[in-house]
């Protein structure tokens, strides 16, 4: 019995810590993608300069509320501001999407 229990608190303990990891994964990851979606928007002319300082900007601002939330709470992100960032995130994708495929072109 007690090896039955050992053994359910270490599988519980291996999700918990596998979770947290695979949402902070997930977040650096979209960082990165949006990132070169960003870069490739310079490189081919879909984006200016302007619109490319706003969705830095924007992207920055997200990027220092994830720090603070994280400096709050020992390093992690509690649900609630994961899902936040992920709304924030994906709010960063459609504005990107939209700016890159709007009229304005880079000369």
């Amino acid at each position: 019995m007690k090896r039955l229990i050992l053994s359910l608190m270490a599988a519980a303990l291996v999700v918990g810590t596998s979770t947290t990891s695979f949402a902070q994964d997930t977040i650096q990851q979209r960082k990165e993608n949006q990132q070169k979606r960003i870069g490739q928007g310079v490189t081919n002319g879909s984006m200016t300069a302007g619109e490319t300082a706003k969705v830095e900007h924007q992207e920055r601002s997200v990027n220092q509320e994830i720090r603070a939330d994280r400096k709050s709470n020992g390093g992690n992100l509690t649900n609630n501001e994961k899902a936040q960032v992920n709304r924030q995130q994906n709010r960063m994708s459609k504005e990107i999407y939209n700016v890159k495929h709007n009229a304005s072109k880079q000369p």
